[in-house]
């Protein structure tokens, strides 16, 4: 009886012991400022202290063989494994996700500083291109006064009436020109033209001239939610065609392209109906 009464006093006193020294390392964690779970953590390491020494005192067990020293065996395993697995749980775990998110809010303001010195670059060497052509347009101008009215035309960069937006000297030359954009602006990897290209994410173009002119087809390249295939309801919705190219190309530039793509007109290839959404 005095056995056990002792065994009861040192339970409570190591008990108690166990919660002031998790209270002091809890004290200590939200001294430095520590986050919430590992204030948590450290107070449960101090009671499991405490609790390791009450075993130090516990009575010892009778010994147990054959299956019911198995049975006591499993029932151990099965509740310390679940012990161990619940307080994994309610630890922070770790999310590759979370991290890449992290790691791009960081870089996010260089980037956008480095972005943003390359743009007032290109910005700069625009404006200077611009001067350029501007002087050479002038001097051309000047120097067409008594030439014939086409070739005057040529030269001061007038508009043709069919091509809007095409000059009559890009005008003799659209297939170059507008091969060069839909190269350069790689519309082979969403569209088909003349056998080559893809088609998954957009229709086949071969003839697309039939269906749209070429002021429509620009308004297509600048807006995107401007149009839509026919049976391409899907890759509509998902916006796969971009909407970059407004900021990308010269007003020249889209319409060398839409001028270029307006004169394919094979009826034997099935390029979907334009639909128009705005």
């Amino acid at each position: 009886m005095a056995e056990q009464r002792s065994f009861i006093k040192n339970l409570i006193i190591k008990l108690v012991a166990g919660v002031v020294v998790g209270v002091i390392l809890a004290g200590a964690t939200i001294g430095l400022g520590f986050p919430r779970v590992f204030q948590v953590m450290f107070f449960i390491y101090g009671v499991l202290g405490g609790a390791v020494f009450l075993l130090l005192d516990a009575p010892s067990m009778r010994p147990m063989s054959g299956l019911k020293a198995l049975i006591a065996l499993l029932v151990f395993y099965i509740v310390l494994s679940g012990l161990y697995i619940a307080g994994a749980s309610l630890w922070p775990q770790y999310d590759p996700e979370d991290e890449k998110g992290k790691i791009e809010k960081l870089l996010l303001a260089k980037r956008k500083a480095t972005e943003q010195g390359k743009a007032e670059e290109l910005l700069a060497r625009t404006k200077a291109l611009e001067e350029k052509a501007k002087a050479i347009n002038e001097r051309l101008k000047s120097l067409a006064k008594d030439l014939p009215a086409e070739a005057a035309a040529a030269a001061g960069g007038v508009q043709t009436a069919s091509v809007p937006g095409v000059t009559m000297a890009d005008a003799k030359d659209i297939d170059r020109l507008g091969y060069e954009q839909w190269q350069l602006q790689e519309c082979y990897n969403c569209h088909k033209l003349k056998g080559e290209g893809g088609k998954k994410r957009g229709p086949e173009l071969d003839n697309i001239g039939t269906h749209m002119t070429a002021d429509q087809i620009k308004e297509k390249i600048l807006d995107p939610k401007a149009w839509m295939a026919e049976g391409f309801e899907k890759e509509y919705e998902k916006k796969k065609m971009p909407d970059k190219y407004k900021e990308l190309m010269e007003d020249k530039d889209v319409a060398v392209l839409a001028a270029w793509l307006a004169t394919f007109k094979n009826t034997s290839v099935n390029t979907p109906k334009p639909i128009k959404k705005k």
